[in-house]
């Protein structure tokens, strides 16, 4: 890892532990509530290891907090124009994924861009919403993947739009080929 990826994943942990206090929750606690190891949840706390998509799903559940909250301590404060490499990037290497805040919610904007890239054969499930019946509109940029939302499959290619208000359970999935898609959250 190099001195930049050390220090965000470090700042990832010191603001997942901060949460978790503020909300007076112990590792115990939270691990019950989340479904994730107590062992899991200290070594991501650590920074000893870096949580993945599903583990920040859960998270963000137990919270109530979108992941880009969670991810919060990753983005830069409000600029009007955010250039590509300004954008804070964050990769889950166990399915593949890397997500970009292409537009993070920030003061009085409350729409939120994500790009995300999914790798080919993947496979990421949110048992939960974080925040329930907050609306979502995924576009496909490029590849194939399928959505299930509530236990429905949706099969998008690029150019395709899914638009969804969320209460339950979501998974996506590629097959052969890798996805990029942008989602817009409000």
């Amino acid at each position: 890892m190099g001195k930049q990826e050390v220090s965000e994943s470090q700042k990832l942990a010191h603001h997942l532990r901060g949460l978790r206090e503020r909300r007076n929750l112990t590792l115990a606690r939270l691990a019950e509530r989340s479904g994730i190891s107590r062992a899991s949840l200290s070594r991501i706390e650590n920074a000893e290891t870096s949580p993945t998509a599903e583990t920040l799903g859960r998270l963000a559940a137990v919270y109530a907090l979108p992941i880009s909250q969670l991810l919060s301590p990753l983005e830069q404060d409000f600029q009007p124009v955010l250039k590509r490499g300004d954008q804070a990037t964050w990769r889950d290497p166990a399915h593949d994924f890397l997500r970009r805040g292409v537009s993070p919610p920030n003061g009085q904007l409350s729409v939120e861009l994500i790009e995300g890239t999914l790798g080919t054969g993947q496979r990421i499930e949110y048992a939960a919403p974080a925040i329930p019946g907050q609306e979502h509109h995924v576009y496909v940029l490029s590849g194939q993947i399928e959505i299930t939302i509530d236990e429905t499959a949706y099969s998008l290619s690029a150019g395709d739009c899914l638009r969804y208000v969320l209460f339950g359970a979501t998974a996506f999935k590629t097959t052969d080929t890798p996805c990029t898609y942008v989602i817009a959250l409000s």
